[in-house]
């Protein structure tokens, strides 16, 4: 079966760290790593290669100067990308017509998000910089989110007449509630890291200095736990944000009847009985 592969992608960069990290950098400072659908495309396709590679076990998302990512590039510019590896053939990027935007939404760029809430292995964001609309959305779908003290994060689509159209309305309102969201995107408004701690966006505020080797401590720490496990609990808890609890309950006794019997679950109460740490597998 194909692995995930170190390279350069078309806007991005990826490095593999023992143990199962997989780390992509926007790598487009010059433009604030604004995104195009071609890059989103690549994004997708690295999610999906990472599902069903089962060396890695985490991916995280930073970028490079100044942003994180201030959204999608609307300069007009063409963007170089020689030597970069292209993953996903080029399609139209649709917002002709009102069909064009509608299907553009729903196979490009709303698909990336999803695509990082449908793996089932861990994801963080670490946010170094401006990350506004798109760069807010797809930090918000990850998992975990730490942020640098000179972070920015936002939507801002009001100031152009625009939608926060990649779902970053529906993440809002599951962190936030509906007061908060309403005054967060109705104001426009763009909140430090730390006003983004304290409005439950983001998990942990470090210095820059700290952000990735943070970053890194938290991955490898989720790396090396129960990988059958935590993946089946981090569907029942996404599950559980949006259904019923009956339903909740089903769905969770359902994934406990693979995880009980799974060798990780045999090793843990090995551990527990021997005073020792558990080495899953």
């Amino acid at each position: 079966m194909p692995r995930l592969e170190a390279d350069v992608y078309r806007g991005f960069e990826l490095a593999l760290h023992d143990p199962g990290i997989a780390l992509i950098t926007f790598n487009q400072p010059e433009r604030l790593n604004g995104m195009t659908q071609d890059m989103k495309r690549d994004l997708t396709e690295v999610l999906v290669m990472s599902q069903m590679d089962e060396s890695v076990r985490v991916v995280v998302f930073t970028g490079s100067g100044r942003a994180f990512s201030a959204g999608d590039d609307i300069s007009g510019k063409p963007r170089e990308s020689a030597g970069a590896r292209a993953l996903a053939q080029r399609v139209p990027a649709g917002h002709d017509s009102p069909i064009g935007t509608y299907e553009g939404l729903r196979m490009l760029s709303q698909s990336l998000n999803l695509a990082i809430r449908n793996l089932d292995k861990m994801t963080i964001a670490a946010i170094n910089g401006v990350a506004i609309q798109t760069g807010m959305s797809l930090a918000l779908s990850c998992d975990f989110r730490i942020a640098s003290t000179e972070a920015r994060i936002g939507s801002g689509t009001l100031r152009y007449a625009l939608m926060p159209d990649e779902g970053g309305h529906f993440l809002l309102i599951q962190m936030m509630g509906v007061p908060k969201t309403m005054d967060f995107l109705m104001r426009n408004r763009i909140v430090s890291g730390q006003e983004a701690f304290d409005l439950g966006l983001v998990h942990e505020v470090v210095s820059p200095d700290e952000l990735l080797p943070r970053t890194l401590a938290l991955a490898r720490e989720l790396a090396v736990g129960p990988q059958v496990a935590m993946r089946l609990l981090k569907r029942s808890i996404y599950t559980a944000a949006e259904t019923t609890f009956a339903h909740a309950l089903d769905d969770i006794a359902t994934k406990t009847a693979i995880s009980d019997h799974h060798p990780d679950a045999r090793e843990g109460v090995k551990a527990f009985q021997e005073k020792r740490s558990p080495k899953f597998g």
